[in-house]
């Protein structure tokens, strides 16, 4: 579910005692696209993202935005979003599945070893809830979900005043 999620580096920090010790598995499940659509979100780009799709569309950065993009109040500033469909599909995600896959933002990619959701057990399984491929697949061990959730940090949005 993208609208709870906040995976960037303002979230908490996951204790140091944690629950996947033993490693977790997930597999992206083919077709399923759950976390790309069905309900409002946000999929955050911070500006290695944004160069990152702009090279994949062939755009530049203020086309990018005005064409793909939203602007998110957050009160005294606003991050930059990728739109959504009218039914709350992700701009990106097509029958084929996701249109810019091999430029999606690190969000995407990082799904979903996210702060949020590796916060505790609790909030792994409140998300295997939603996700057919949680404890499916490939087993992630401690150390490769660590370093994916420090791909994570220094990450920040764009945020415009």
């Amino acid at each position: 579910m993208r609208k709870a999620f906040f995976p960037f580096s303002m979230m908490k920090e996951v204790p140091m005692h944690c629950f996947y010790e033993k490693g977790l598995a997930f597999t992206c499940v083919p077709g399923c696209n759950y976390c790309c659509s069905c309900e409002p979100g946000y999929v955050f780009l911070s500006q290695e993202d944004l160069q990152r799709l702009c090279a994949y569309t062939s755009m530049d950065e203020d086309r990018f935005i005005y064409t793909y993009c939203r602007l998110v109040d957050m009160g005294s500033f606003s991050m930059v979003s990728l739109l959504e469909k009218e039914n709350y599909d992700c701009i990106f995600l097509t029958k084929q599945g996701c249109s810019v896959y091999h430029a999606r933002p690190r969000q995407c990619r990082t799904y979903p070893f996210w702060r949020s959701v590796m916060e505790n057990e609790e909030s792994w399984e409140a998300e295997k809830a939603s996700c057919p491929g949680i404890g499916q697949g490939k087993v992630y061990s401690k150390e490769e979900i660590d370093e994916i959730l420090r791909l994570q940090t220094g990450q920040e949005p764009i945020i415009r005043v």
